[in-house]
């Protein structure tokens, strides 16, 4: 009987100390490193082995192993992401092909002191992006010699996966005067960006005072999640609609509750080109060519925001036709200004920064100021860590007393991510 309980407390130890050995290493296994400084380039690249093929940035990640197409496991619950920041483990691309490549491609529209603030804009591009994209540069005859020179002037290394074309400011219906003078002397250029482009199939057009702070490849995925109605996406113009202009100002009829924001906009230009539009004036549609100046001259008295305006007037009456981005991809100063307002931000981060109201060229909100000057001033080839993103997190230090820069986190979590998913996929896998 005492050698049968003997026995048993023996037993009894062993699975304990086995149960405690398992937990300890699952432990382990699951809990990421703490972060560190990052040290020099080759110490990292010794410890990874293999072709990194993530394709979405990751909170944490583990430098000692590659990592392929996964995230590491949560330390706790986490709250379901809006289906609208959710990209797909195995997207199906949808680049553009030309010359037997694919290519993304991104339109811009650049008129007076533009050239600076566009070259930054393109800049941002240039240092997450990790397809080869197009440029499709809109310029008043005066700037397209300069900014053929500025482009140029880049390092062979980022012109390698770049190619762009430059064109005239050209209005395809109406009074060109009539165009200029809609809002901005070049804003309405984007309205028909589907009759000039007929090569081109998708096209991601944007302000010239846009940053992006990931790669263009993320925004770029939100075509894989279009219906078959949707043909273009944009971000609300504001979250609140109690306190949003549209809700409390607007003549005309606008998008949604509160309407959208056509700074950063995704175009299926195949869909436009070839989709009926319902309207106010005639019972049968019509198409995107037809529809623009009829749809000027009803409104033209009662449109503030010009071109914007005449957008959100089409998808009020077509709403299915229109996909809508969260926020944090095209995040202005209305979202911190007024007290935070973009929940997408708080959680995951800026994904593109929009700095309407002039903020990157006065003190209003230093936080987008910051950002715009230490891309603008980033030396190409330099390191991304050293020469960017340490002096960036310094200087926003400095912002902290501000209502938008009192969350750094929202500006600097895409950033960081960003570039270590280029560090990745460039340098690691390069060596």
């Amino acid at each position: 009987m005492k050698l049968h309980y003997k026995l048993a407390v023996i037993a009894a130890c062993l699975a304990a100390g086995r149960l405690l050995f398992y937990l300890l290493l699952g432990n382990s296994a699951t809990q990421p490193p703490p972060r560190r400084d990052q040290g020099p380039a080759l110490n990292v690249v010794q410890h990874v082995r293999g072709r990194l093929v993530t394709r979405q940035p990751t909170a944490f990640r583990l430098l000692h192993r590659p990592v392929l197409n996964q995230q590491p496991r949560p330390l706790t619950k986490r709250r379901k992401k809006p289906a609208g920041d959710r990209i797909p483990n195995e997207p199906v691309f949808r680049l553009h092909t030309w010359q037997g490549e694919q290519w993304m491609h991104l339109a811009v529209v650049a008129c007076g002191d533009r050239l600076e603030e566009t070259m930054t804009m393109l800049k941002s591009v240039l240092l997450f992006t990790l397809n080869k994209i197009k440029f499709h540069i809109f310029a008043e005859d005066a700037l397209q010699p300069q900014f053929e020179t500025s482009i140029k002037a880049w390092p062979f290394s980022f012109r390698s996966q770049v190619d762009y074309n430059i064109y005239p400011i050209t209005f395809l219906a109406g009074k060109p005067q009539e165009w200029k003078k809609l809002f901005k002397p070049c804003a309405a250029q984007r309205l028909f960006l589907p009759m000039i482009l007929r090569d081109v199939d998708s096209l991601l057009y944007v302000d010239t005072d846009v940053l992006f702070l990931r790669p263009i490849d993320d925004v770029w995925h939100f075509l894989n999640l279009f219906n078959s109605t949707q043909l273009a996406a944009m971000a609300p113009e504001h979250e609140i609609p109690r306190i949003g202009w549209y809700s409390r100002f607007a003549q005309h009829p606008y998008y949604g509750a509160a309407g959208v924001n056509s700074g950063v906009m995704l175009m299926n230009l195949t869909r436009i080109r070839n989709q009926l539009f319902k309207n106010s004036m005639i019972p049968t549609g019509l198409r995107w060519e037809e529809l623009l100046y009829p749809l000027y001259h009803k409104y033209k008295n009662d449109i503030t925001w010009g071109d914007q305006d005449l957008l959100n007037i089409i998808f009020h009456y077509n709403p299915e036709y229109l996909y809508v981005f969260p926020c944090q991809w095209n995040y202005r100063p209305d979202h911190c200004m007024y007290g935070s307002n973009c929940r997408g931000a708080e959680d995951q981060g800026v994904s593109i920064l929009h700095g309407n109201r002039g903020v990157y060229h006065d003190d209003k909100q230093p936080a987008f100021k910051v950002i715009y000057e230490a891309i603008r001033d980033f030396p190409f080839e330099e390191n991304l860590f050293q020469s960017l993103y340490f002096p960036l997190q310094n200087n926003f230090l400095k912002t902290v007393h501000t209502l938008c820069g009192r969350l750094p986190q929202v500006f600097l979590k895409q950033v960081e991510q960003a570039m270590r998913k280029v560090y990745e996929l460039r340098v690691i896998h390069i060596g």
